[in-house]
């Protein structure tokens, strides 16, 4: 018997980066996985959208100014996003402490290294969520030669 998997347009995504150009890319690649996509560019106003919006997932970076990803994370814990599911994305290579640090704690479930690969990123989401991925509709490519006649 298969689990019947959730339709991510119900399901709302948080993606918290203070680079444009690489928040820009997270949220599109969440968009194009059918979800619904909300931004934030520091750590405070990632707090207060998570406490507003009650997000089902938040894609946060590690590196942020002021309060970084982890402490984010770990104030997260305190409030009614305690639940929330964290992906963490990090423009540096983590060594063996920190990726144990990261794996302890219980609301990050994945971390991700970039430059973030979107497919990668995007089955990480569907499998933690639980939701269908969009179908891609292809024909078959039978060659130039082929045709419908």
């Amino acid at each position: 018997m298969t689990q019947e998997l959730a339709d991510p347009k119900n399901k709302l995504i948080l993606v918290v980066d203070d680079d444009g150009p690489t928040r820009d890319l997270l949220e599109m690649t969440v968009k194009n996985e059918g979800f619904r996509v909300d931004t934030a560019a520091s750590g405070t106003e990632a707090l207060k959208k998570a406490d507003a919006q009650a997000p089902d997932l938040i894609i946060l970076d590690f590196m942020l100014p002021g309060s970084g990803g982890y402490e984010v994370a770990k104030e997260l814990q305190m409030g009614d996003a305690r639940s929330v599911p964290i992906i963490i994305v990090t423009g540096r290579r983590l060594d063996r402490n920190t990726t144990t640090m990261l794996r302890a704690e219980p609301n990050i479930k994945e971390y991700v290294e970039k430059p973030v690969k979107t497919p990668v990123l995007a089955t990480m989401i569907h499998r933690i969520l639980g939701t269908q991925p969009p179908t891609v509709n292809r024909k078959q490519d039978r060659g130039p030669l082929s045709s419908s006649w």
